[in-house]
């Protein structure tokens, strides 16, 4: 689904005023758009009055907040990398970015590219040059990328908090703080409200190339087969390139529907929903009237023509909460044992679910 210019234009605004200035070239390659589109959303935006053109500058009308400068005591700063073009993410961020400049702590933010082994790379340049401590949220889109970053990561020699990941059982990276989405609940949540409904044929249609995406088909497969009321239940994924590997002969959701008979789907993340709402529709099928459909993310869940209801992750609040866990290894006393703290999902109620009519 593409991106509206109303959103786009209050997602360029923000970036604005976040960080006082910006060029017209570096909006243009973080919305992926190009370069005239972006001129002429600034220009829309300028003759507004909302900020204000320079020669391939935008700047602010709002006064920015001076840059925390810390004492020297409290050496280099916090390093913050996220995957590139992130959306999810990019919200987690904001959260631990908020809670460090509160705290007066100096952040650098470095987008992770699609590039396996980049997020060793950035750290260990980063804490050459004196970064003292690390939130970090690894793309980690197989088991065997999530190993190969178990060692290095566990063994920095400055605190280190996973945001959004939980580390597998008994590996190193077990014994470093985290904080994670229950995404098993969000799954609960998401299942019982469709068979509240009347709903007892379930198809998750979820990514497999990210760790949210295992742990959700995990906990759907886990649930449905200890829910008898669940009839019939299938997972499969919710778009040819939503794996490790793109699918050739990826078989389209509605013909998925119609062999199992589902009449509810929960689909990982918000954009694969609500291209499957429209896809569904030129196949005759109608949401919510002959098919329910629960998004996972909530994103963008709420700006689809028919709104979806959509499990929501706390995402602010995980880097929030994380960037506070950080604070605490680095001005409070050592020893510390390490925390994984979980943080529970809503479910938000909108039109793509209502009750089965038989």
């Amino acid at each position: 689904m593409r991106e509206s210019g109303e959103d786009r234009r209050r997602r360029i605004l923000a970036v604005v005023e976040a960080r006082g200035e910006a060029r017209v070239t570096e909006l243009a390659a973080e919305l992926a758009v190009s370069v005239i589109t972006v001129r002429r959303d600034v220009e829309e935006l300028a003759g507004a009055g909302r900020l204000r053109r320079g020669h391939g500058v935008v700047r602010s009308l709002v006064p920015r907040r001076p840059e925390p400068v810390p004492a020297p005591a409290d050496g280099g700063p916090v390093v913050l990398v996220v995957p590139e073009r992130h959306a999810y993410l990019t919200e987690v961020l904001h959260g631990a970015r908020g809670a460090l400049e509160e705290a007066d702590v100096r952040v650098v933010l470095h987008p992770a590219p699609q590039v396996p082994g980049a997020e060793r790379l950035i750290v260990e340049r980063l804490l050459a040059d004196d970064a003292r401590g690390v939130l970090i949220a690894p793309r980690w889109r197989s088991v065997v990328t999530e190993e190969a970053d178990d060692g290095w990561l566990a063994a920095a020699d400055v605190p280190v908090v996973l945001m959004e990941r939980r580390p597998r059982p008994g590996s190193a990276l077990h014994a470093r703080d985290s904080v994670c989405t229950d995404h098993w609940y969000g799954v609960h949540l998401a299942v019982t409200h469709l068979l509240a409904l009347g709903h007892r044929r379930i198809v998750l249609a979820a990514r497999d190339d990210s760790p949210t995406a295992r742990a959700l088909r995990a906990a759907f497969t886990g649930i449905c087969a200890g829910r008898p009321e669940v009839e019939d239940w299938a997972v499969v994924l919710s778009a040819p390139g939503a794996g490790q590997e793109p699918v050739p002969d990826f078989e389209p959701l509605d013909g998925v529907l119609r062999a199992h008979a589902a009449t509810g789907v929960i689909m990982h993340g918000d954009v694969d929903a609500l291209m499957l709402v429209q896809q569904l529709a030129d196949a005759g099928i109608t949401v919510p009237r002959d098919c329910s459909v629960v998004a996972y993310d909530d994103v963008v869940a709420a700006l689809g023509s028919t709104p979806l209801t959509a499990i929501a992750p706390p995402k602010a609040e995980v880097g929030r909460l994380a960037a506070e866990l950080l604070l605490e290894r680095l001005r409070g006393p050592a020893g510390r044992p390490p925390r994984r703290i979980t943080v529970l999902p809503e479910l938000k109620v909108r039109g793509s679910t209502r009750p089965l009519i038989d």
